[in-house]
């Protein structure tokens, strides 16, 4: 199941939850706000670490970002659930 499509997409869905500004989140990860915003349109491949710093400060682990992203691609009719469950 490729999810990647999904990870901007589902750490901008759990920073709004946050009312967490892209600034703000970008200051406090120690990143630009310009990589922030390019990390949740999709047009940036956040590394690991990158994508650590943002969960960190959502309070958030990668695994509950990629449980979002998971969630977003079965809404799109990307993933089938059985699909999903089969692959670990």
């Amino acid at each position: 199941m490729d999810i990647t499509p999904y990870i901007g997409p589902a750490f901008r869905q759990l920073r709004e939850r946050t009312e967490t500004s892209q600034e703000e989140l970008a200051f406090r990860a120690g990143l630009d706000r310009t990589y922030v915003s390019g990390i949740e349109r999709g047009r940036r491949n956040p590394s690991l670490k990158s994508m650590q710093r943002i969960a960190a400060q959502l309070d958030l682990s990668l695994d509950e970002v990629f449980a979002v992203a998971r969630q977003l691609a079965e809404s799109a009719g990307n993933v089938s659930r059985k699909s999903a469950k089969g692959r670990g």
